[in-house]
Parts: C-alpha cells; structure tokens; sequence
C-alpha cells in the first residue's frame, strides 16, 4: 500500500481500526453508543521516530490526533509522544 502522506519529524501515519458495532454479548449498538477506535495500524512513519515502526498496531490517545481524508482513505497523523502503547 503506497501512502500519500509523507510524516515529517516524530509524526506517524496510521489508518484507524473500525469500532465494532456488536458486544461481547451479541447485542448491536447505533452509531452514537460506540466508542471511536482508540487502536490503528501504522502505515508510515518519521524520520524522527524512535520505537515505533510500520506494521505496529498502536493504542493512542483518542484527543491528540489530527484526521486526515486522501484519495478516500482515513488517516492519522499522530505525534510519537501521543502512543500509549503497541498492541499484538
């Protein structure tokens, strides 16, 4: 996958995780009772960055994101220090 955005500095590039519209016990939710995805999967990353690499799925803050649309596609450019944690 060829990504159109270039990161610069710390910044990482990821695609958002879709939030699951079903629980654990079967019922369906709307849309306005589910959570957005606070988990994505990185596509690109900058040169500035330092533990995480593409592939990495990541858990970051749901607030500190800048949201991006390119060629139909959502993406995230997310600041290094604003991942929490990597997610097998």
């Amino acid at each position: 996958m060829t990504v159109p955005i270039n990161p610069l500095a710390d910044y990482v590039v990821a695609v958002p995780e879709e939030a699951s519209n079903k629980t654990a016990s079967g019922l369906y939710l709307p849309d306005q009772a589910q959570e957005k995805p606070k988990t994505a999967k990185v596509v690109a990353v900058g040169a500035g960055v330092k533990q995480i690499k593409n592939g990495d799925r990541i858990l970051y803050k749901g607030y500190s994101t800048t949201e991006v649309k390119v060629d139909g596609t959502d993406y995230l450019l997310v600041k290094e220090e604003d991942i929490l944690a990597t997610v097998k």
